[in-house]
């Protein structure tokens, strides 16, 4: 056995026991422990953090503890001042890529629903298992969403992030501050329910399927291809509105047709 010092920063600290919290502590290794084994032995997924320092220098997760090592781990690589940081993987999560593509577990349904709404390209089916996800993420360069800190310790997962809030909008707000996503939000041009791209759909081609109220006061709609829905300017558009203007301004920028979630219009 070795002993290691260990400091965890910023939110980090969420997933330690209130005692560790915003201060160094000393702990035991086992002699061939890595930076990585002993950061998620300590509670904290690896694709949480972002820069690892072993006595003041840069580390990548594979190094290996020896007695006395100091070990400072942050969330975010501009925490510290060093040239040039070592990251510990290959690419930040903050900048992969320009518009990331997400997979959210089956906790997180109402999250997958607004970031389809901000016009994120993200996969849900509550009937995913853990695996499932895994490769997923793997297969398509996709980001886990998640609130199992288990997931996350997946050895081939590299990136992911864990939601601290437990409502959607806050689980929204705290991922657009994250990952800072405001810059390439797309509001309403995906499906809310396929996950596909909507298109411009004149009115005369679907009238028969719009309730009366709507033919009346409304002229410009949008279409998904796979499940024939009918999107518009609706009853919920402004709450839409409003909480994407709360993370982002790209509200201002709303195409012509959106869906009305109360009321839209089934597929043929």
């Amino acid at each position: 056995m070795v002993t290691a010092s260990f400091r965890f920063y910023e939110q980090l600290n969420d997933f330690l026991p209130r005692a560790r919290r915003g201060r160094e502590f000393a702990t035991p290794c086992a002699r061939a422990a890595t930076v990585k084994h002993m950061i998620e032995a300590l509670g904290v997924p690896h694709t949480e953090v972002e820069l690892v320092l072993v006595n003041g220098e840069s580390s990548g997760f594979d190094r290996l503890l020896a007695e006395g090592d100091r070990v400072a781990v942050y969330p975010k690589c501009d925490t510290a001042d060093i040239a040039p940081p070592l990251r510990v993987r290959a690419r930040p999560l903050v900048a992969s890529p320009a518009r990331p593509r997400f997979v959210a577990d089956a906790h997180l349904g109402g999250l997958a629903r607004l970031l389809r709404m901000a016009g994120f390209d993200t996969l849900y089916d509550n009937r995913y298992h853990d695996h499932e996800i895994v490769a997923i993420a793997l297969d398509e360069d996709r980001v886990v969403l998640t609130r199992d800190r288990e997931l996350l310790k997946r050895r081939t997962l590299t990136h992911g992030c864990y939601l601290h809030a437990l409502k959607p909008a806050q689980q929204f707000q705290e991922l657009f501050d994250r990952l800072d996503l405001a810059a390439s939000a797309r509001p309403f041009t995906i499906c809310l329910h396929c996950n596909l791209p909507l298109r411009s759909v004149a009115k005369a081609d679907v009238l028969d399927r719009l309730p009366p109220s709507v033919r009346e006061l409304h002229d410009e709609f949008n279409t998904c291809d796979c499940c024939g829905r009918v999107f518009w300017r609706g009853s919920h558009h402004k709450r839409m509105t409003e909480l994407l203007a709360g993370v982002t301004d790209a509200a201002r920028r709303l195409p012509a047709a959106v869906e009305s979630a109360a009321n839209p219009a089934p597929g043929p």
